[in-house]
């Protein structure tokens, strides 16, 4: 398989859009694709002139921002390599991945800027503030130099103006070669350094391409939700749009539903790219309040009216995603069955795909006229998937998979590397899951949270977890085990017990009840013996799982 040069695809598209939008900070400055290449070159200035060398590593923490995705394109068009952190970590996990990684440089948000210690990261070279490129810290006199004289030596270099013949981003590199390291969430202590290769970008762009050709057009408007320094939202709401000439969004702060909602209604994205969390806040708050009265409820079972209900409630459901969306694709954590069920009722246009870091993201997935409710899709473009089960189709067994998206392995981490990917290039996955007779693939959990039933069954607890989140006064929960018992941990909703006016002793017969009707829904062995309330959320990871491991510590 030829792959092409990935900078080389990202030069084009400077090209070829020059005078397009192309980043805009919502409700801020808008760049054009020739903002961007200027912004691209006085960065390659500056590391230059500061010694930075192709293969070096130039970290980036911070808030999505159009300064952000700069700074980011100048570290991979310029060899070097980039480390996107989340900026959500603490500082001593900033601290951490900025050392491991051997960073030279690091780019940090408004936020991060205050919160890290230059102290506690020898190894770098300076610290960058990503608004304006200003030098927070500086180590050496190379790189004061440069920043200081950046405008000047770019007047230098383009005595008469920057053009588009002046774009070069072309280096020969290898489908093999290190583009860049992200690290993992990690439900589960220290996360790993994934070492994504250029053909692993490449790959994700061009199944992109595959599946969305025909729907997504340069100038058209796409929203980013999610942080870039994820791979979920580096390859499919920044790295492919931007590829293809869109003009690309980022809300800059804190994505509460409120403000997500109104700017699906400003931007009216062409796509949505999200992940269950965000999609299930929308339809809880905005669309269940409306059918769940009795009125509602008596049309939905009066077979003539119930299509043209359905059909209305989907028209209000597609107006709050923008009204101009070809669908949504939902990834990166489990998706709640109640709403996926209602979803699919109204016949809303939403697939559910499957991936992982380690492949850049992207590993299964179907356009939503294919797609088989309560599945992930099938193996994507370039990508071969099997179940490692003697019956794949009945018995779940851990989701392997091989192809071009597979990262090269983990960061100074060999035994970890040699557990995850098998001599024969199968990646581990680590997620259990069934496929039916035509490829579609069925998650049925992580293999590392299953929990082993009194007579040895193997229990899901996302599968009870699903469930209970579906019942009354239920935010969001966790099934445990101590000793033999299953025990629910569950956050409430709040914001409904306060408006009922509940006391304590109310709130725990509910939960009671709640136990009880959940476990009529799931068989004997996974019955669960206690629901005990948990007053604050679970503390979760960026990805919005919720970090497991914190809760489980109790377990006998």
């Amino acid at each position: 398989m030829e792959i092409p040069s990935f900078n080389a695809l990202i030069e084009k598209s400077i090209k070829e859009h020059w005078d397009l939008d192309a980043l805009t900070d919502y409700k801020g400055t808008t760049l054009q694709y020739h903002d961007v290449a200027r912004k691209i070159e006085k960065l390659h200035i500056m590391f230059e002139d500061a010694g930075v060398k192709k293969g070096d590593k130039i970290a980036l923490c911070g808030r999505n921002s159009a300064a952000w995705a700069c700074a980011f394109l100048a570290t991979l068009t310029y060899g070097a390599i980039a480390v996107p952190i989340l900026h959500e970590f603490l500082p001593d996990q900033i601290h951490n991945i900025v050392n491991h990684s051997d960073a030279k440089l690091l780019f940090v948000g408004d936020v991060v800027a205050t919160q890290v210690d230059a102290t506690k990261m020898p190894g770098l070279e300076g610290i960058i503030y990503i608004p304006d490129y200003s030098l927070v810290v500086s180590r050496t006199d190379k790189l004061t130099y440069a920043r200081e004289h950046l405008n000047e030596m770019f007047g230098k270099k383009y005595p008469k103006y920057f053009r588009k013949e002046h774009v070069n981003y072309y280096h020969e590199e290898n489908p093999d070669e290190l583009a860049l390291i992200n690290y993992t969430s990690g439900t589960t202590g220290f996360s790993k350094g994934v070492m994504l290769p250029y053909r692993s970008l490449w790959s994700n762009a061009d199944f992109a391409d595959s599946v969305l050709s025909k729907r997504i057009h340069k100038g058209d408007n796409t929203l980013s939700i999610l942080p870039m320094a994820h791979m979920y939202g580096m390859a499919f709401e920044f790295l492919y749009e931007f590829i293809k000439g869109c003009h690309i969004y980022y809300l800059t702060r804190v994505p509460s539903p409120a403000i997500i909602a109104q700017a699906f209604a400003d931007i009216k994205p062409v796509i949505i790219i999200a992940v269950p969390l965000v999609i299930e806040k929308i339809v809880r708050k905005k669309i269940f309040p409306k059918i769940q009265n009795n009125r509602m409820r008596m049309l939905l079972h009066m077979p003539v009216i119930a299509k043209k209900v359905r059909e209305k409630i989907g028209e209000q459901m597609y107006k709050a995603f923008g009204g101009n969306v070809y669908e949504v694709i939902i990834g990166g954590a489990a998706f709640n069955q109640e709403v996926e069920h209602f979803m699919h009722r109204i016949e809303f246009p939403y697939t559910v795909g499957y991936g992982a870091t380690e492949c850049g993201p992207i590993i299964c997935y179907a356009d939503y006229h294919d797609f088989v409710p309560g599945s992930c899709g099938r193996a994507a473009l370039h990508m071969k998937v099997r179940i490692d089960s003697q019956d794949p189709e009945n018995i779940p067994g851990e989701i392997l998979c091989k192809g071009p998206n597979v990262m090269l392995g983990y960061y100074k981490n060999e035994e970890a590397t040699a557990k995850s990917i098998d001599k024969d290039g199968w990646l581990h996955t680590g997620d259990l899951g069934t496929m039916d007779g035509d490829g579609n693939v069925f998650i049925k959990g992580r293999s590392k949270t299953m929990l082993l039933g009194a007579n040895g069954q193997n229990i899901y607890p996302e599968e009870i977890e699903d469930k209970l989140n579906s019942l009354a006064m239920v935010n969001e929960s966790i099934v445990i085990q101590e000793g033999q018992k299953l025990i629910g941990l569950v956050h409430p909703d709040y914001d409904e017990v306060k408006v009922l006016g509940l006391s304590t002793e109310d709130l725990a017969n509910v939960m009671e009840q709640n136990r009880v009707a959940l476990n009529s829904m799931i068989p004997g062995y996974s019955k669960v013996s206690e629901i005990r309330i948990q007053e604050e959320e679970f503390e979760k990871t960026p990805k919005k799982s919720i970090k497991r491991y914190l809760y489980q510590t109790n377990v006998n």
